[in-house]
């Protein structure tokens, strides 16, 4: 996989435009706002599954559901929690397939 620095500076994009919207919600002391970052924090917690396992999970969600700032976000937190470029492809491909699939199944051939 080659980045050039188009897409380094993408991704830097998408990071300072996540951090100041969090920024945001967090000065207007947001009730909905703290609700969702609870649940994260409690969907992302170990339990049965590995906090890397379910990063990966929501990588691929987040390319079925065409979410770039969220891929950028559950990449970082997958590499962060141990996660290899190979088991990030493999859940990219994954979810790729996925959405493949879903909009294969959406067509009417008659």
């Amino acid at each position: 996989m080659i980045i050039d620095e188009k897409d380094i500076e993408k991704i830097e994009k998408i990071i300072r435009d996540r951090k100041v919207a969090n920024e945001k919600f967090i000065l207007k002391n947001s009730k909905v706002y703290k609700t969702f970052r609870d649940l994260n924090n409690q969907a992302f917690q170990t339990g049965s599954l590995t906090q890397m396992q379910k990063e990966l999970i929501a990588l691929g969600i987040s390319v079925v559901i065409n979410c770039e700032s969220c891929m950028q976000h559950h990449i970082e937190k997958a590499l962060k929690a141990g996660a290899t470029e190979g088991q990030i492809i493999e859940a990219l491909e994954v979810a790729i397939e996925m959405g493949v699939d879903l909009q294969q199944s959406q067509v009417d051939l008659h």
